[in-house]
């Protein structure tokens, strides 16, 4: 650990525990991240030419910030990704794959984040490209099922294709990568760009820190709730909303992720 890490760990507490207790401002899962990649900084170390930085975390939350990262078991797959793009950007090594828990922790305050950090014991490095591709091919995660609208989507393709989906009760998480429940074939958006999520009778819209970032009619946001009529663009893609019930109805409608031929109403 450097010298100066202690330091650094005071003053995160001292200037952002009395905002959350003041403010009682949610977390949010880009913050979470940050906090990762500060310790992933903060342990690096150098080994024959190369900065290698830990690739095993364990993030401590107040069981209240936990509660409101709903969906919270998709936390530790947008964190393991985060930290393999902050390698990549900044040409740091890792020993192996990134994992991630993340643990409900009673002992800390709301709105502070603990992150204990360690070092794989494999010696070999390993190349960022190949491990990207098959996090994309092995992450599969179940969306919880949530009481909360549903919604209706009518996607338009940068290359003028159209096709709808239904986002049913549940989190539903946009991007170029096969791990998300909407791909997109779109180069200007993230692997992983937004959630859409039923939240306390809403449906809930989040960019999840993308290169690009997420408009709502024609506005940047970090999150809004979006209802019918809204439309979002990523990338050089749009999402037109086009229904939102109340998640109540008896599921005659289209199956979650289905394709209708554009037009079919």
């Amino acid at each position: 650990m450097r010298p100066l890490s202690a330091v650094e760990r005071f003053f995160e507490r001292l200037f952002e525990r009395p905002s959350a207790r003041l403010f009682r401002a949610r977390l949010h899962p880009v913050q979470v991240l940050r906090r990762v990649e500060r310790a992933m900084e903060r342990e690096r170390r150098v080994e024959e030419g190369r900065t290698v930085v830990p690739d095993r975390f364990t993030v401590h939350l107040h069981p209240i910030d936990l509660a409101g990262l709903a969906p919270a078991d998709g936390l530790p797959v947008e964190i393991a990704s985060g930290v393999l793009a902050f390698a990549r950007r900044h040409g740091y090594t890792l020993r192996a794959r990134p994992w991630v828990a993340v643990m409900a922790d009673a002992a800390g305050h709301p709105g502070e984040v603990q992150v204990e950090t360690r070092f794989s014991d494999r010696s070999t490095e390993l190349d960022l490209d190949e491990l990207e591709a098959a996090m994309d091919r092995t992450r599969v995660f179940k969306a919880p099922a949530l009481r909360g609208p549903r919604a209706t989507l009518a996607v338009t393709d940068p290359n003028g294709s159209s096709r709808r989906i239904v986002a049913d009760r549940g989190s539903l998480t946009i991007g170029r990568a096969n791990s998300n429940g909407l791909v997109l074939a779109d180069a200007r958006a993230s692997r992983h760009h937004a959630r859409l999520v039923a939240r306390d009778g809403l449906l809930i819209l989040s960019d999840l820190d993308s290169t690009n970032g997420t408009r709502v009619n024609g506005q940047a946001v970090r999150e809004l709730a979006v209802g019918a009529g809204d439309e979002i663009r990523i990338g050089d893609s749009v999402l037109v909303v086009e229904a939102v019930d109340d998640g109540l109805s008896d599921g005659s409608g289209p199956p979650r992720g289905s394709h209708l031929p554009p037009g079919e109403r």
